[in-house]
């Protein structure tokens, strides 16, 4: 694929929290411990362009099953439904 077919790239995305999102703000590659925060922000990066949805697992080692959890999470119960010690309660 040429450069030309390629999607171009946003600089940056909203954020959570409203403030401007740059790739240098997401979370670090080696991230092993996943707040709210951390997930929420790799969900807007993808949503708004930042990353790719492959580019994302790639960088953080997620399968896209996980990173679509997180996404459903948001839409199904806000930030909320992304603390994994509250999964229980969002369960259908």
């Amino acid at each position: 694929m040429t450069d030309q077919h390629m999607k171009p790239r946003v600089r940056y995305v909203i954020g959570p929290d409203g403030s401007p999102l740059t790739v240098a703000d997401l979370p670090p590659k080696d991230t092993k411990r996943w707040v709210i925060r951390r997930k929420a922000e790799v969900v807007a990066a993808v949503r708004g362009g930042l990353l790719s949805i492959e580019e994302a697992c790639e960088r953080y080692t997620l399968t896209v099953d996980e990173f679509l959890s997180w996404q459903r999470s948001i839409d199904r119960h806000g930030l909320p439904g992304l603390r994994a010690t509250r999964i229980q309660d969002y369960r259908e």
